[in-house]
């Protein structure tokens, strides 16, 4: 992977935390647990040590996995104040059929739509980005289309 990964300040510390819990503390724990089924005799039958080995290459992909993003990351500036169109980073008030609703626009590795975290290639974030105050957007969700007006960009 060598494209470049935006993150938020908070999404960036999240992958830190991760990254220092599987190397500090769950891949020695895993390490550990390998070498003791690994006592236990015959590996062709030790379920144990067949566990433990699937969860130590897990852990080592993530450990890699992660790294790769952090070394490719490009830090979302959050600036404080209204802005004049919507942009990564942003946080944006839409009004739909009269109630209102907050989307914070991240990076592809931090969306979460439960969070109404939305990326800017998904459908609501394709729709989003560029558009200003006042305007109505409409998009294509994956129950029909949805008609809204940005209220607010921040």
């Amino acid at each position: 992977m060598e494209e470049k990964v935006y993150l938020t300040k908070e999404g960036m510390e999240k992958l830190n935390e991760e990254l220092k819990s599987l190397k500090e503390k769950e891949r020695p724990e895993t390490v550990e647990r390998l070498a003791l089924a690994r006592m236990q005799g015959d590996l062709s039958e030790n379920t144990e040590y067949a566990a433990a080995r699937d969860a130590l290459a897990f852990i080592d992909g993530r450990i890699e996995e992660i790294e790769e993003i952090l070394k490719n990351v490009v830090l979302i500036e959050e600036k404080n104040g209204p802005k004049e169109s919507v942009d990564v980073g942003c946080k944006v008030t839409v009004r739909t059929n009269g109630s209102e609703h907050v989307y914070h626009i991240v990076g592809e590795w931090e969306a979460d739509p439960s969070k109404k975290k939305v990326s800017p290639s998904s459908p609501l974030g394709q729709a989003l980005i560029g558009r200003r105050a006042g305007e109505e957007v409409e998009f294509e969700a994956p129950a029909g289309k949805v008609v809204f007006t940005v209220v607010k960009i921040d």
